[in-house]
């Protein structure tokens, strides 16, 4: 019998920052990511140049995704990604989609669909967000995302509104 609290899952977590040098602020997270007990880098994307949601008054942001493998809980893992954007002096305000130095999402955790107060997996903007979808399925284009379909479909219906990847 298959005990979920010990078999290792793949999970793909969203990288975003448009503060202090944002391809730093990706690049030493993903360092971060991979120094967690119990963590696996399997994929990482390139890099995303993408224009803010919500409020226009900030920089751009630049994106990326990243699977990994682990046998951490959910919210293990999630507290583990909040000490990073901690550690990457992310500073929690009131506004919604505001300018930060480092938004780690997990997006996707396994098979399994999450509705905690903290935590919602797959992510709620999954579906609909070029900067998530595009650099999602460079990195696994087969993807089932739980509760939404094939990745390829979901990205087949998300424009890319100005999304260009990195060199």
């Amino acid at each position: 019998m298959k005990n979920p609290e010990t078999d290792s899952v793949a999970v793909y977590i969203g990288l975003g920052s448009n503060l202090a040098n944002p391809a730093e602020q990706i690049k030493s997270a993903r360092t971060a990511i991979t120094q967690i007990d119990g963590v696996k880098e399997l994929a990482f994307s390139s890099l995303y140049h993408s224009a803010p949601m919500g409020p226009q008054d900030q920089p751009d942001y630049v994106n990326a995704v990243m699977c990994i493998e682990t046998r951490l809980p959910p919210i293990e893992l999630l507290r583990c990604l909040q000490h990073i954007e901690n550690d990457q002096g992310r500073v929690r305000k009131a506004e919604r989609w505001g300018a930060r130095t480092l938004d780690l999402d997990m997006l996707i955790y396994g098979d399994r669909t999450i509705e905690l107060p903290d935590l919602t997996v797959p992510h709620v903007g999954i579906a609909e967000r070029a900067f998530v979808l595009y650099p999602l399925y460079e990195i696994a284009p087969q993807l089932r995302v739980p509760g939404k379909g094939d990745i390829a479909d979901l990205l087949a219906k998300c424009p890319l509104n100005g999304l260009k990847r990195l060199d």
